[in-house]
């Protein structure tokens, strides 16, 4: 079980991304029934750190706290430095993740990871204005520049800025469950998961003009998803040709609505796999994945499981 939380800070410190970490992970939320960490900011040193908007940061401890964190999160420098890390802080997250730790970058941190070899022959992304440097300054990264996170396991990391918060919600359901993940992300006032990838925000992050004239069509279709959703019934429904709706649907979120409907389909099944004692075949109708077989090849990809074994999982640690 993830008890033990620890973020490594190199100089300069991105705030926003310190402070989402910092907010998911260090916040002690049991008087909501919400699981708590204990948490440590760990820097080349204890004591005050640099930031990027010049606001004091301090570092409760230094990186050699990493060595008993059961999740390492790394909050890079930005814009990213093309010095070394620091050795102290490599040769820890090397042995993070031989000891089966998870380490995750945020941001930049993805260029400390890969500076630390532990991206090497894996996927990985950042943020999309750093990808090109992050793929040209380290070729045996696989980056995903459109990706708002990766996890290759037993390493993530996350675009800029925002995508920590996708992130950090991320570990928190893949270790607690998607109904934790959740509230916490209520608590936070923040979407528990986002559909598409920062494509969408690599020209603007301002939504397009009548960008809201998909809400309700997606709204309906989350209440539908064990129907035959075609392209062309949400089309109609959102008063759309088939081939503008399917153009602005990607422009809104992405991706196309094929994988976005499995998407939220899998994410219901997840659910319904923790909560209830439906069978595996009910599941599948349920969510409109239409057979016991097919549940289990998107739950596969997605999670590397069988859904007996996520049930499984999940009555273990309840």
């Amino acid at each position: 079980m993830l008890r033990t939380v620890a973020v490594a800070l190199v100089e300069p410190v991105p705030m926003f991304e310190l402070g989402v970490v910092c907010e998911v992970f260090g916040l002690d939320r049991s008087d909501l029934g919400l699981p708590s960490y204990e948490f440590a900011v760990c820097g080349p040193r204890a004591g005050a750190v640099r930031s990027t908007s010049g606001v004091r940061v301090t570092a409760t401890d230094r990186y050699d706290r990493l060595d008993a964190a059961d999740l390492v999160m790394v909050a890079g420098a930005d814009p990213p430095v093309q010095q070394p890390p620091p050795a102290a802080l490599v040769r820890r997250l090397r042995a993070a993740a031989d000891r089966g730790a998870t380490v995750a970058g945020v941001c930049t941190g993805a260029f400390v990871l890969a500076a630390a070899g532990l991206l090497d022959g894996r996927r990985a992304t950042t943020h999309w204005r750093h990808a090109g440097l992050l793929a040209s300054a380290y070729p045996a990264v696989r980056v995903e520049a459109d990706r708002l996170y990766v996890e290759d396991w037993p390493v993530a990391t996350s675009a800029g800025s925002t995508a920590a918060i996708d992130l950090c919600l991320h570990l928190v359901r893949r270790e607690h469950g998607a109904e934790v993940a959740n509230r916490v992300a209520r608590d936070l006032v923040a979407p528990p998961h986002r559909p598409g990838g920062q494509a969408q925000y690599v020209e603007t992050s301002v939504p397009a003009p009548h960008a809201d004239d998909l809400a309700g069509v997606l709204s309906w279709a989350l209440a539908h998803l064990d129907e035959p959703l075609r392209v062309e019934d949400l089309a109609a429904r959102a008063l759309m040709s088939p081939r503008t709706f399917a153009r602005r649907f990607r422009d809104r979120t992405g991706t196309t609505p094929a994988s976005w409907l499995a998407t939220q389909r899998v994410l219901l099944a997840e659910r319904l796999l923790e909560r209830g004692e439906d069978t595996v075949g009910a599941i599948a109708t349920r969510t409109g994945l239409g057979s016991p077989d097919t549940l289990r090849r998107h739950l596969a990809r997605t999670r590397g499981v069988t859904p007996e074994a996520y049930r499984r999982t999940f009555r273990l640690g309840s």
